[in-house]
């Protein structure tokens, strides 16, 4: 899963980086208003952390933008202004979250899971696809009750299908779920891990369509 960061004080903005790719996320850092709005508006992303206090153009005017141009990512607020009017405000301009500094990165992480699972239609903490589950809040994948043994993009990209299992997802989309603004997007490299991905959760469950995409299937 992709997620912005939108933060000017650069060594917390750092931390997050790492914090969150550790966890499995694609990350993109901005620090400035203007930046965020475009990124925001161009790039897609399956939720964002926004910063009140930027350069250039204040968090609450970022979200405004992102909200008028249909962007429905879900966006957890981050900023030390921890007035109930501020987070009136907050909520109002259409962010789903609100978080005050200082915070635990893992308070951060456990957010964004939940976010992005309920925003894609998950309910349940544990997300099933047949006998493939996957533990939203843990990162962990399992297979007819046994762990998975994943790379880090090899669970990146399952991780991504299982949000929308069923679904035909196109080599597109994937890619601009499972890159970074500054990566180079390799459709090759995309085949070779659903190769993989084939051998360890069984040849049927994820389907190809030709001319489509691929699709995680409940029976393989």
């Amino acid at each position: 899963m992709r997620i912005l960061v939108v933060e000017d004080e650069t060594h917390l903005a750092e931390q997050m980086r790492t914090a969150l790719e550790v966890s499995g996320f694609v990350v993109d850092v901005v620090g400035d208003g203007n930046e965020a709005v475009y990124m925001g508006n161009q790039e897609s992303y399956d939720a964002a952390v926004l910063d009140l206090g930027l350069p250039g153009r204040d968090g609450l005017s970022v979200l405004h933008d992102w909200r008028q141009h249909g962007r429905t990512l879900p966006v957890v607020i981050l900023t030390a202004r921890d007035g109930w009017s501020e987070k009136v405000q907050g909520f109002r301009a259409g962010a789903d979250d609100y978080v005050t500094k200082p915070f635990r990165m893992e308070e951060i992480i456990m957010r964004l899971r939940a976010l992005i699972r309920r925003a894609s239609g998950h309910a349940d903490v544990v997300l099933r696809c047949g006998e493939l589950e996957y533990d939203s809040q843990l990162g962990v994948f399992s297979l007819s009750g046994l762990p998975l043994k994943l790379t880090a993009f090899e669970t990146q990209l399952l991780v991504y299908l299982i949000h929308h299992a069923e679904k035909v997802v196109s080599r597109t989309e994937l890619s601009e779920h499972l890159y970074s603004y500054d990566s180079d997007r390799d459709y090759n490299s995309l085949e070779v891990i659903i190769s993989r991905l084939r051998r360890k959760v069984g040849a049927g469950r994820i389907e190809t369509l030709r001319g489509q995409g691929y699709r995680l299937c409940r029976q393989p």
